[in-house]
């Protein structure tokens, strides 16, 4: 039987398996777990939040395609000045400087120098990427939502806990399998 669980990843780790000079995500799970889970998708070793693991590969693999466009949300404070422009800069999609193209995506301003990212798709760095190139570098990134999945606001950074059925059966929907 598949096993789920949501983590408060916390700034610091990695997300990978494992890691010949950092501390990787797999340190939060007691040794019988940290074989057979895999994280769905990164985060940054200086970005916190939601984090999914599993050993079901069909619905890591759904969940990270670019064909199922599962929304992931964070919340991102910068330094310099957001404004409505920047908004329509990311709902037009971009390229950035060193030609990544990035599909259109979401920002929420919720005042100058905070916001709501929604993107589509994961490359490197992206929301660091894209916020950069708007003239407002990230100060701290948190991933909020994967799809369906939203972070248990009783979780403390470090601390995890399985899904509830219900999200599961969300997260499939989501990939429609």
């Amino acid at each position: 039987m598949a096993q789920y669980y949501m983590l408060y990843k916390p700034r610091g780790l990695l997300t990978a398996k494992r890691d010949a000079r950092r501390e990787t995500v797999m340190s939060c799970f007691p040794e019988a777990l940290r074989e057979t889970l895999h994280p769905v998708g990164r985060l940054d070793r200086d970005t916190e939040g939601l984090l999914l693991l599993t050993d079901d590969g069909e619905l890591a693999h759904a969940l990270l395609s670019p064909k199922k466009h599962v929304d992931k949300i964070y919340y991102a404070r910068v330094s310099g000045r957001l404004a409505p422009e920047d908004c329509a800069a990311f709902e037009a999609g971009m390229t950035l400087g060193d030609g990544l193209e990035c599909l259109p995506a979401g920002l929420e301003l919720l005042s100058p120098q905070e916001a709501l990212v929604t993107l589509r798709e994961g490359k490197f760095h992206q929301v660091k990427r894209m916020l950069a190139a708007r003239g407002a570098p990230v100060l701290y990134l948190k991933r909020l939502s994967m799809g369906p999945l939203t972070l248990d606001d009783s979780l403390a950074a470090g601390a995890y806990r399985l899904l509830r059925a219900e999200e599961i059966s969300a997260l499939y929907r989501v990939c429609d399998l």
